[in-house]
């Protein structure tokens, strides 16, 4: 088979489940292997499942990536998640928690489970979240979020305070947007993100602490607008707040992107300017 296959779009659908694992299986170029995976996944078929299944149980840590890949969202439609043999994958991907030791493969596994937004997956996901592999780590996050379950909640809140970046950022994501909670704790841990060294992880606990409607990011959030950082995250957080002491800065916001009303931020300007106006 050619290496090039599947480069183009709407390739995929023309090729045999074989073929697909082939280049799940063999492409260097990881855009067009996660090709051959999404169309594996959108096909949801028994074949499919058995084969990724089998792929699980392999010596190759690659395939046993690719097979948990599959599983993760197998059947998903139109942007919808795939929940196809659930029992059964849920059973396939839990093992696995239970007996890998390749990083690589636990952070697919992790992910494929967090697909799953099953709560069972939680207390075996929590036992990784101190691992020494990043990947393990940031996949935990994604396994665990969207539950509001307290012990998942607790896994984040302590994964927001991760020495990797993109761990942090995701958990405190994961603790401000994907949660309806509000505790004291949430609360902390969002607050202690206030001053974190990256601005989007900033920007996320803005936002949580906004959806809660806690004024007490207000002075910090208007900080950062005035000193000139209006990322997304901080637009997105005005809005939620309300407060009418972001009205003029934002509204100078908006005479320095007058020339860009097409940029799709200068909508979201819009929308907090009219959230924050002054009764």
């Amino acid at each position: 088979m050619s290496e090039h296959m599947l480069h183009q779009e709407g390739d995929a659908g023309t090729h045999t489940t074989e073929e697909l694992l082939h280049v799940a299986l063999t492409e260097v170029d990881e855009d067009v292997a996660w090709r051959a995976i999404a169309e594996l996944q959108g096909r949801g078929d028994r074949d499919v499942f058995d084969r990724a299944c089998r792929l699980c149980q392999m010596e190759d840590a690659l395939a046993r990536r690719v097979g948990a890949d599959i599983l993760g969202q197998l059947g998903v439609r139109f942007g919808q998640p795939g929940r196809a043999f659930h029992e059964e994958t849920m059973a396939v991907l839990l093992a696995m928690v239970e007996h890998e030791q390749d990083p690589r493969v636990l952070h697919a596994v992790a992910i494929a489970l967090g697909h799953r937004q099953d709560p069972r997956a939680i207390e075996p996901l929590v036992t990784l979240k101190n691992h020494p592999d990043a990947r393990v780590r940031y996949a935990v996050v994604h396994g665990v979020s969207g539950h509001e379950e307290e012990l998942a909640i607790q896994a984040l809140i302590e994964l927001s305070t991760d020495p990797d970046a993109d761990v942090r950022d995701w958990a405190t994501f994961g603790l401000g947007s994907q949660l309806n909670s509000d505790t004291p704790a949430i609360r902390a841990a969002l607050f202690a993100r206030l001053t974190d060294e990256e601005s989007d992880t900033r920007g996320e606990a803005m936002v949580g602490l906004a959806r809660r409607h806690d004024r007490g990011m207000v002075e910090l959030l208007l900080n950062d607008l005035e000193a000139g950082w209006f990322g997304s995250l901080l637009i997105e957080a005005a809005a939620e707040i309300g407060d009418p002491c972001l009205y003029p800065v934002l509204l100078r916001l908006r005479e320095e992107w007058e020339g860009d009303k097409e940029n799709w931020r200068y909508k979201e300007l819009e929308e907090a300017i009219t959230r924050c106006q002054p009764a």
